[in-house]
């Protein structure tokens, strides 16, 4: 099992440098091109695909935009889509393929118990869609 997407395995993290194509822009991260599909703002879009903002910086920003409709129905299939983008490129395809069938799982110690499971927790709590996404792109890559 890959516990968390920390160390070794912070390739695996969205917050991890990618060429993400999502929706015919590029994007920074896997973080960058989710965020930017929150909202259907084009000015927001462009703040997501400027390589000087970090991850972090728009995961904060995030929090203030206007969202689309539906949100909380699309956000796993945005997701998704954004792994898809950031793991049929090299290396990633290749060390994602290289976990075999480890269990992924997108441990965290910020209580995100819905994309993770929370490690501060006894025993670790969460539903771990991030870790289950990455699985399913991974047969997806396998079986191609």
């Amino acid at each position: 099992m890959i516990p968390e997407f920390q160390g070794e395995y912070r390739w695996l993290s969205n917050f991890a440098p990618a060429q993400v194509v999502f929706r015919g822009i590029t994007y920074p991260s896997v973080e960058h091109a989710y965020m930017s599909a929150k909202s259907a703002d084009p000015d927001w879009k462009a703040y997501c695909s400027d390589r000087t903002n970090t991850p972090g910086d728009v995961k904060r920003a995030s929090r203030k935009v206007q969202m689309v409709e539906g949100w909380d129905d699309i956000k796993r299939g945005v997701m998704l889509e954004c792994l898809r983008s950031k793991f049929s490129q090299e290396p990633y395809r290749s060390k994602l393929l290289g976990t075999g069938k480890l269990h992924l799982q997108e441990g965290n110690r910020w209580g995100d118990c819905y994309w993770g499971v929370d490690l501060r927790q006894t025993p670790n709590r969460g539903m771990n869609v991030l870790g289950q996404l990455l699985m399913q792109v991974r047969e997806e890559l396998r079986n191609a």
